[in-house]
């Protein structure tokens, strides 16, 4: 999913925090709406993000963020994670295949993107 986000952040830190929020809010969304329809989700749902600087602070509870908004991010992420309802991992930059829609790529990189 790409859209256009409601907040503006001022670092790359903070737009993946806010992105990965949205996601985790649109997961849950999802799941509910399928729980009501009678279909049971068994495991976690997987997010990946490219930030490992995001991705290390998600997987450790004793982070601490000088920024309210990420830490508001940070805290929904967190209770996600802890319910076992998502997990967080790492995916590198030339394997991500959403950076087709947001950045600009060689055209051999955007191959191997819409190969895997």
């Amino acid at each position: 999913m790409s859209n256009k986000q409601s907040k503006i952040e001022t670092s790359v830190f903070g737009a993946e925090f806010v992105a990965i929020k949205v996601g985790i809010e649109t997961l849950q969304g999802l799941n509910y709406k399928l729980h009501m329809m009678g279909i049971a989700i068994s495991g976690p749902s997987y997010i990946y993000g490219d930030n490992m600087s995001v991705i290390s602070n998600m997987q450790r509870p004793e982070s601490t963020l000088k920024k309210k908004n990420n830490a508001i991010c940070y805290h929904a992420v967190w209770e996600s994670v802890a319910m076992g309802e998502s997990l967080t991992g790492h995916i590198k930059t030339v394997e991500n295949p959403a950076d087709l829609a947001t950045k600009v790529m060689a055209s051999g990189q955007k191959k191997r993107c819409l190969v895997s």
